[in-house]
């Protein structure tokens, strides 16, 4: 099938996955901030922790990129495999067959003969994908993701290495977690059209603070 150089980078760049790996990463880091225990620890703990964050962080955001890149060479391999099963199909029914399978379940009822054969005939006119099946922008795409995942986690660690009075600093982590989710589930909401973002966003802090409450509780 006609592969696009946009297909790794449009998905990149789709707010959904650009707020989702923000708030994986965001979550992780106030899940492990949030398991220091203010009335017993000390700065030398306030730094374990930060770097206990920041570490998990890198470790999550490496996984993430990696399995960028796994799934986008999954998917690309796929469609080429697709397009050589099309080509290859000996009458014109066979080819729709191949497409109609592949395609996802929720579109296989609009795609009618008529749609399918569209697409068969650009394949056909379409030159078959050839190189190699990972380029730069899917290399560059999957560091960005990893930037997303790793600074994600600073703005919940920073306050611990700007302020001395670690209760303090545990309670500015928190807002500014808070804060965080609140944007990023406004961002989701707007992404979604839902009428009130504010709403989303609201839910998305309550989730945060729940999360953050029940850390406290364990133990945290």
């Amino acid at each position: 099938m006609p592969e696009q150089d946009r297909t790794a980078r449009t998905r990149l760049l789709s707010p959904v996955d650009r707020i989702s790996e923000v708030l994986f990463g965001l979550i992780m880091a106030v899940t492990i901030v949030g398991s220091l225990s203010v009335a017993t620890a000390g700065r030398q703990d306030a730094r374990l922790a930060m770097a206990a964050a920041l570490g998990c962080n890198i470790a999550w955001g490496l996984v993430d990129a990696v399995m960028f890149l796994v799934r986008t060479l999954t998917e690309r391999s796929r469609m080429r495999s697709l397009a050589r099963q099309v080509l290859a199909a000996t009458d014109a029914e066979s080819a729709r067959h191949f497409m109609q399978q592949a395609l996802p379940g929720e579109l296989v009822a609009l795609a009618g003969p008529q749609e399918l054969e569209a697409m068969r005939q650009r394949l056909l006119a379409a030159p078959p994908a050839a190189g190699a099946v990972l380029r730069a922008a899917d290399y560059g795409g999957a560091f960005a993701i990893f930037l997303l995942v790793v600074v994600a986690t600073l703005p919940v660690v920073l306050p611990f290495a700007m302020l001395h009075d670690l209760d303090a600093a545990m309670q500015m982590s928190r807002i500014v977690a808070l804060a965080m989710l609140f944007l990023s589930g406004a961002a989701l909401g707007r992404y979604a059209g839902h009428a009130s973002p504010a709403h989303t966003g609201l839910a998305m802090a309550v989730f945060g603070a729940v999360l953050i409450l029940a850390v406290i509780a364990l133990g945290g």
